[in-house]
């Protein structure tokens, strides 16, 4: 089913315009351009360097000005791996693999480009051809890491990420705070309460429950997150099963790290984030409080956008960096449309961006303060979006240097994170890469 074949609830020609699927030569290139008179106002400085297109945001561009560079010389290495890059944050497997191969054999040192390589397989459930690939990597690098994935990822056995059950489920949360969560099953245990976060990956369990399922390790290398340090053990799940889909043959991981308390005082038992959620059309719906999985079908996906378009709501590009966080455009007050970040962790605070993004966007900075990553600045700006879905002065921090963009080569203006969230529902669908927003109200602060 192509892009464009939207129910006609919702506006065709704002649905292309968005999504960047222009008619001409970019036409070939769906979901790569950010579109729209507000992006065309952060025009780069040069309007023929795809250098600073790529940096900017605007993808499509970029891509067009690599291509140009590389038929120009055949033997350039920069231009084929920022092409399978490009081809990779939009799930265009052929290309992200054609180019990126083509990048590591002419620069077999290129950490990112094996790194990206190796995601490309894994996006694909293509395990085991991601294992040369992590394996040099970890080996230039020391990555403990990329060598832990690698051992896990020849380890497994048969078909991984294998469905049963029915076409869809549909599954309460029990809260939204500190995160939205809900009970999960682990290789036919009491179901568990896990907390969703698409900063996460795939499930990742506390030591407790990982003993009580069994779990065997496969691999194990040092972790951290928010300050703390740990040992990250890596193994195969026989079963994830999420209402009534079961996923078989998942890889997990699990380790000893503190997890923010639940209402009750108690601690959730595992996270579980994207990379599970792109094996289906998942719906993370905050204002209903409810998670939806649905087996990723044309039929599935049909009637979710004739339902998508009976509601107040958008549809917006989507792109997937550095293996798990999901990227669309967003707005700070004026500044905007722009790549920006959703990591929908962050329990307590709606978004995040840089000194210099605030100052840009006309941001007024709050007294510093000492945060877990260094001096962060208070905000609450006026209005920040995403697409259509608006909300107003939704408190987070400035930082000079947030570590959700850093090592994605491009820059993101803001990381939009949990309260943003709270009246909406949105939609993955990682086949399309598009991004759905919903909502009883798509302007529920005024």
């Amino acid at each position: 089913m192509h892009d464009a074949e939207i129910s006609s609830g919702l506006d065709r020609r704002q649905f292309l315009r968005r999504a960047g699927l222009a008619a001409g030569a970019g036409a070939a290139l769906p979901l790569l351009g950010l579109g729209g008179p507000s992006a065309m106002a952060a025009a780069p400085r040069s309007a023929d360097d795809p250098d600073q297109l790529f940096k900017d945001g605007q993808f499509r561009r970029a891509e067009q000005g690599y291509r140009r560079r590389l038929a120009e010389n055949a033997d350039n290495a920069q231009a084929a791996a920022q092409i399978g890059y490009i081809a990779l944050l939009s799930n265009r497997f052929a290309d992200a693999e054609r180019f990126l191969k083509r990048a590591v054999s002419l620069k077999p040192d290129d950490e990112f480009s094996l790194y990206q390589l190796a995601d490309c397989y894994v996006r694909q459930d293509r395990l085991s051809e991601a294992v040369p690939w992590l394996r040099k990597r970890g080996e230039l690098t020391g990555s403990q890491t990329d060598l832990a994935t690698a051992k896990l990822y020849e380890t497994i056995r048969g078909i991984p990420w294998r469905v049963h059950g029915p076409q869809s489920t549909r599954i309460p949360l029990l809260g939204l705070e500190p995160l939205p969560h809900m009970m999960i099953s682990i290789n036919g245990t009491q179901p568990r309460i896990f907390q969703l976060d698409t900063g996460a990956t795939t499930a990742g369990l506390s030591m407790q429950l990982a003993k009580e399922a069994g779990l065997e390790v496969i691999s194990e290398s040092r972790g951290s997150a928010d300050g703390q340090q740990f040992t990250m053990y890596y193994g195969i799940a026989k079963s994830v099963r999420i209402g009534d889909l079961e996923v078989r043959n998942v890889p997990v991981h699990w380790n000893e790290a503190d997890r923010p308390d639940l209402p009750d005082g108690t601690e959730a038992q595992g996270t579980i984030g994207t990379v599970h959620f792109y094996h289906f059309l998942t719906t993370m719906d905050y204002g209903h409080q409810q998670f939806v999985m649905r087996r990723k079908t044309g039929a599935n996906l049909r009637r979710f956008r004739a339902e998508a378009a009976r509601l107040k709501g958008d549809v917006l590009p989507l792109w997937l960096a550095k293996d798990h966080f999901p990227c669309t455009l967003g707005s700070l007050n004026d500044f905007g449309p722009r790549v920006v970040t959703f990591d929908t962790g962050g329990p307590g605070r709606g978004v995040g961006t840089s000194l210099d993004f605030a100052e840009r966007a006309g941001i007024e900075l709050g007294e510093p303060e000492q945060g877990r990553g260094g001096v962060r600045y208070p905000i609450a700006p006026a209005e920040i979006s995403l697409g259509k879905a608006t909300r107003r002065r939704i408190k987070g921090w400035a930082e000079e240097k947030p570590k959700v963009g850093a090592g994605m080569k491009f820059d993101t203006i803001a990381n939009f994170t949990h309260d943003f969230f709270k009246p909406f529902a949105i939609t993955f669908d990682y086949t399309h890469m598009n991004l759905y927003i919903t909502g009883d109200s798509m302007n529920p602060d005024t």
